[in-house]
Parts: C-alpha cells; structure tokens; sequence
C-alpha cells in the first residue's frame, strides 16, 4: 500500500477532444511529480470517440491500469481529487478539491460556473483571459420581499483562488522537421491533394451556429478568405482540417455541404480559389507534419475566442507562421513581433450561440473586422519569407515556455502554494512523554 496521498482524476481521458488532450497531459504531470497515488475516473466529453487510449502505448497504459471499474475500485475517501470538466460539473469528492477548466470563450459565466468553482478548494484555467473572465463576473443575490419586490442582499462572485496554469505541450512531437523526415504514405497523400504552391491551413471543430455565428467563425473565415483571392491568378489555397462532433461519413458530408454554402454566396461567373477538406483522426506526428508541410505556409484563425487554442501552439511550436484574433486565450503564447493578430471588436453573443449554462446571452465574443482580416491573408501571404524567419523564432520561445516539463514543474510550484500540508509528506509529532519522576504524583 502506498503511502503517499490518494488523488483520484475526473476527467475524459479517454476521447478525442481538447478536453482529453489536456485531462491526458495533466495527468502525466501529476504522475511525473511523484508525489500522488492516482487513480483514474473516466467521463464522456459531449459525443465525441472514447478511443484515444491505446494498450499498445506506454504513455496511455499508464492511465489505463488506473482506471477505476469493477476491478480497481476506491478504497477510501480521496486526499486530493482533480475534477477536469466544465465548472457545473465539478464534484468535491475529495479532502481537498482542485476544479481544473478551459473556461470561457466569452466575456463572462454563468451562476452554475461560478457555483461550481466555489464547491472547489482551487480552481486552474489555462489562460490569462479564461481567469479574467471567472474574476471579472458578478451576480447579485436578490430577496424576495412581502410586497413583491426584490432586495439585494449579497453577491455571487468566484470565492476560491484561481491559478492559471498553460497547457503545456511535448516538444518531443510538435517540433520543426528537416525535409528528410518528411516522408510516408500522409506526406504523399498531401503532396497529390494539394495543387498549390502556397495553401493557408485551419484546424479546429466547426461547432452548431449560423453563418459567422460558430465559435470558430470557420464560415467566415472561408467566404473572407475566398473573396480575397477570387479571380486572381495563382491563388493560395485553403486546408481546412476540421468536423462536427464526430468523424462519421454523415458529419464528414454536413461539413462539405456548408463548405459549398460559402462557395454559394458568389456569382458563378467568379473564380474561387480552393478549398481542401480533411475530415477524420490524425495521429500527432501526422499533425505534426500537415503543419511542417512545404505547402502550408501559415495557420489563420478567426475564432470568436479560446480558452487557450491548443492547435495554434502546436502551429507555432512547429515553426509554422500564425494569423490569428487579437483577442482571448491563444494571447498569451502569440507574440505580437512574432506573429499576425488581426483586430477587431466584442459584440454580444447571438441567440444561435447560446448554450445553457456555457455560452450565456448576456456575454460578449470577438468579431474580427473583415477589411482587416483580408489585408491579413493578403500580407501572410505576400510577405511569408519574413514571417517564416519570425515564426522560426517564436518556435523557439514557445517550445522552452510552453513545454509539458515546464507545465508539469508550475503545476508543482501551485500545488506547494495552496496544498502543503497534502503534497508533502506529513511529519508525525507525538507528544513530549514525562520522566517516571514527573509522571508520579
């Protein structure tokens, strides 16, 4: 039996989502501290696979044989308990209970979150603009009165201390590659698929919303991205790495049919550049190379906002150039010398975005300005031999500051901050026993 604290992890390890890639990192943090005895509870992440753990890889073994089933049951009350999922979720299970969320895309949260947080002894975020938006909302807590009406008698406001903490990634994968390693059958598949010499790439989930209304703004990014180079000659092309929630043929034809609604906004008469669509499960080695790809030149995003943007630090890692909004998450590891941030202003969320308790109707998100975002691509795109030394500079920072080791060594330093007396061993004081002679009365 060990004898260091019992942490039991809450979390989707298991599916492919931002959420699982980030519940699977923080777990291999808190296994590489060597401080925890863990244990592994496993939750579904909306619909998406429960299929990214594989017996055959060492890393994901490390989780398996800790998940919790009929076999591998709690035997007791847990001292820590990480709860990685939305904040009305969180469960406080444990001794001590630290509530970890990507939080918020938006300007504010709702009453659940903030709820949810307060059950929480700590609560970690990935960005500077996800705490921001936790420390920044306030509600007030109303009486109702004899006569009818309602008398203020307090606030609700996140009580517990928040900590942010990046989203560390292995520089071991996303890394820059010499032309000799980019070799294989995907590699090859790309160099056929794509006719152009110079293709921009997005990668991210196109999510539920109407044009320019998806939290991505993938719509709006294509029909800027297209009338910016219709009818000229040698267009650039555009890759879009994108689905729904999951990666069936019926999603993979729905993501086709709103790519051929954007391309529908123009006369026919007008020449479109292309737009190229892989839809389905890439390994990270084989992101890894889509981003090193001698074709694609720079990621662009126009998101409406992150809770961090995994995907555009795994671009930057890889040395490719970045185009993205000025505004939420992805901020904090984007440098303003280094990359292109396109402005823009908040607007208040539209009703098709709303989502109960996540995405609320009183926040606002990030509007990119479309003149902007044009002069944008057209600069990324006539400019990129500078931007691409940029980029190689960036890689460099982001890949020493943004790294899973750096990760995992700030993860130590919160927890010595709020935790001491369970991450440390615990020192046992008896009392001082009295001589015989003092004893006997």
């Amino acid at each position: 039996m060990s004898n260091k604290p019992l942490m039991l992890i809450i979390g989707p390890l298991s599916t492919r989502s931002g959420y699982g890639d980030h519940a699977r990192d923080l777990f291999h943090s808190f296994y590489n501290l060597n401080r925890f005895d863990i244990k592994v509870m496993d939750v579904r992440w909306g619909d998406t696979p429960r299929n990214a753990l594989k017996s055959d890889n060492e890393k994901d073994n490390l989780i398996l044989k800790r998940l919790l089933n009929q076999n591998n049951q709690l035997s007791r009350q847990p001292d820590i308990c990480v709860d990685i999922r939305i904040p009305n979720e969180f469960q406080p299970v444990g001794k001590f209970n630290i509530g970890i969320t990507a939080g918020i895309e938006t300007t504010g949260v709702s009453t659940a979150w903030i709820e949810g947080c307060n059950r929480m002894d700590l609560i970690i975020v990935p960005s500077n603009h996800s705490k921001k938006g936790f420390v920044d909302t306030t509600y007030d807590k109303a009486q109702k009165m004899p006569d009818g009406s309602d008398v203020k008698i307090g606030e609700l406001k996140l009580e517990k201390p928040m900590e942010v903490l990046f989203e560390g990634e292995d520089i071991s994968i996303w890394k820059p590659l010499k032309d000799s390693e980019m070799k294989g059958d995907f590699v090859g598949e790309l160099d056929k698929m794509i006719s152009e010499d110079f293709a921009f790439l997005f990668v991210g989930q196109w999510v539920k919303g109407e044009f320019g209304e998806d939290r991505k703004d993938i719509g709006r990014m294509l029909k800027i991205f297209l009338q910016t180079f219709a009818n000229k000659e040698n267009p650039p092309a555009m890759v879009l790495k994108t689905s729904g929630a999951t990666y069936s043929v019926i999603d993979r034809e729905e993501t086709k049919r709103k790519i051929n609604l954007i391309k529908n906004m123009f006369p026919k008469s007008v020449k479109l550049p292309k737009i190229y669509l892989i839809h389905g499960d890439l390994k990270p080695e084989e992101m890894n190379k889509l981003y090193n790809h001698k074709k694609i030149k720079a990621m662009v995003s126009l998101t409406h906002g992150e809770g961090f943007g995994r995907p555009l630090l795994e671009a930057s890692m890889a040395g490719l150039p970045v185009a993205a909004s000025n505004w939420s998450g992805q901020i904090d590891f984007l440098d303003k010398d280094y990359s292109v941030l396109i402005g823009g202003d908040l607007q208040k969320v539209p009703a098709s975005a709303v989502w109960q308790d996540i995405v609320i109707p009183e926040s606002s998100w990030f509007i990119s300005d479309e003149e902007e975002s044009s002069k944008a691509l057209q600069y990324v795109y006539m400019t990129n031999d500078g931007l691409q030394e940029k980029a190689k500079k960036l890689s460099k920072i982001n890949r020493d500051k943004f790294s899973h080791d750096s990760m995992t060594k700030e993860l130590g330093e919160i927890l010595d901050k709020h935790m001491k007396e369970i991450s440390k061993p615990v020192e046992l004081k008896l009392p001082k026993l009295k001589s015989v002679k003092e004893a006997v009365v």
